[in-house]
């Protein structure tokens, strides 16, 4: 079978892959996420000692943002104004090329997530969005097997968000606009207004309710704004699968009967949903990258432009 690498780029870790989309991964590993000359430096001996496994034909690269994605522009494949220290200008495709001598495509790691699922998907999905809620918050939309960019990439994550009673006069984290929905619902913003609790709260705590009403108020904006088929909640704090129902009821609240076709807990049900993909979604959208770069894949993804030889 042909292979190829895919990493998938969080601001935690870069997860690691050799294999493919459709058979899944031969060989993996987690490298965290320290300065870029370190990481890269961990990343290329991972791809030199799986040599073994066979040539790759190339590598997909799902990446934390905010990056440039315009292939025209100077900027691209460059890390833009961000949250994690020491990342900012970091060019990815240049590292990775420098290192493996091999071509990249490039995409954010939540659209290449909602490739993922897309394809993955029991049914078929024509409209998808996929929502990462860990370290940040942030979203990719995929409509009719492409991703969705623009001047740049979407950045919901950002959006307002009506605050919960509950989170008081905490400010939150994000050093750009403080109180935006990845400054009060991302995994660093819940450690910083509940100290203590390393993400793990008891029953009767009001983390349930003010993380389901953010997230539910994203929910609700995605429904009226691009209005997908499905909405796939990934990331480190959507593994306490209690939020999934809080979230699903919020959202129908806040519709209120207003969107076409949501009206029931059944649809809700069905529409917000956990990854389906058995690795994660990023890695599998990471080898679809990957494997757009060669011909054959390149008409069914439309990602031809974003591999950089």
């Amino acid at each position: 079978m042909t292979i190829f690498g895919a990493i998938e780029a969080g601001g935690t870790k870069f997860v690691c892959g050799v294999g493919n989309a459709r058979d899944g991964s031969l060989r993996t590993a987690a490298i965290p996420t320290r300065d870029p000359d370190t990481t890269f430096a961990d990343v290329a001996d991972f791809f030199r000692e799986a040599v073994g496994l066979g040539p790759l034909g190339g590598i997909g690269l799902a990446s934390f943002g905010p990056i440039g994605v315009d292939p025209k522009a100077p900027d691209y494949g460059h890390i833009l104004a961000t949250t994690k220290p020491g990342w900012e200008g970091t060019d990815m495709i240049g590292r990775l090329r420098d290192a493996l001598s091999l071509p990249v495509a490039l995409d954010t790691d939540v659209n290449a997530a909602a490739l993922a699922e897309a394809q993955h998907a029991a049914e078929p999905v024509r409209h998808l969005a996929y929502v990462t809620v860990g370290t940040g918050i942030g979203v990719g939309l995929v409509v009719d097997g492409r991703s969705v960019n623009g001047m740049a990439h979407p950045e919901i994550g950002h959006i307002l968000v009506r605050r919960h009673p509950a989170h008081g006069d905490f400010p939150g984290i994000c050093r750009f606009h403080g109180d935006c929905l990845e400054g009060m619902a991302a995994g660093p913003a819940l450690e910083a207004a509940w100290p203590g609790h390393n993400q793990h709260f008891p029953e009767d705590h009001p983390f349930w309710a003010v993380e389901a009403d953010y997230i539910a108020q994203l929910c609700m904006n995605l429904i009226l704004t691009t209005a997908p088929e499905r909405i796939v909640l990934g990331g480190g704090v959507m593994k306490q699968e209690r939020l999934f129902p809080l979230i699903q009821a919020r959202t129908l609240a806040l519709l209120g009967g207003y969107a076409h076709g949501v009206k029931d807990m059944e649809t809700m049900r069905r529409m917000i949903v956990a990854p389906s993909c058995v690795e994660p979604s990023g890695l599998i959208g990471a080898y679809l990258l990957a494997e757009s770069c060669v011909d054959g894949g390149a008409a069914s993804l439309g990602h031809k432009e974003v591999c950089a030889a």
